[in-house]
Order: C-alpha cells, then structure tokens, then sequence
C-alpha cells in the first residue's frame, strides 16, 4: 500500500473550491487511489474558499461507493483550516446519513418539490 496526495488546488487549477465539477475531479483523484488499494490524503493547503457543494462531490459521495471503515482506513485529510474542517465534518456526517438510508431522504426532496 502506498500513501498518495491529493492536493485539491492543483487538482482544482486555483485556491477557490465552489463548483460540483472541480468537486467530481477530485473524487475521481481520491477514488481512484482507494480503487488502488493505496491510500489518499487529502490536502487543502492554499485552499482560500470552499462550499459544502464542492465537498459533497469531493469527498461525501465516497460514502456511495465505500464502506465508512474502508474510507477511514484510506483517505485522510491535511492542511484544512479549522472552519473548512468544520464544514468537512457536516459533509461526511450528512453522507453518512443519506447513503445510510438513501431511499428516505428521496421521499423528502419529492415531498419538498410538491409544495412548490
């Protein structure tokens, strides 16, 4: 097993992270690795501005498609200011639930979009 970064402002091409797309590059990056039985570390240093958007392409939709204990063991996180470690946080716990139970938050949003 090899240890392999991913520093998400070169992935990105800058230090603002907001859109899905540079989010998907990332995971693409990330799950790519694990998929290599390697491990990831992610890295945020240079990172000025970021969305929950941008982390839940990035990192939450890892939860679609790995266990929580086999993303524990093989993705890691560096160099995220404390407010960016926050919102990375509520990303991964929001992925958890959703993919935990994908079917009842569908119901939610179609719930939602009949009152509009």
């Amino acid at each position: 097993m090899s240890k392999e970064t991913v520093t998400v402002v070169d992935v990105v091409g800058g230090t603002v992270c907001v859109s899905v797309d540079d989010g998907q590059r990332v995971y693409s990056a990330i799950a790519t690795i694990i998929h290599n039985s390697n491990i990831a570390t992610i890295s945020f240093s240079g990172v000025e501005r970021m969305t929950t958007a941008f982390l839940n392409a990035a990192i939450g939709q890892l939860y679609g498609e790995f266990s929580e204990d086999q993303i524990r063991r093989s993705v890691g996180i560096s160099d995220a200011s404390p407010a960016d470690a926050v919102l990375i946080k509520k990303v991964v716990d929001r992925a958890k639930k959703y993919f935990a139970e994908p079917g009842k938050y569908g119901r939610i949003q179609s719930a939602e979009d009949g009152n509009k």
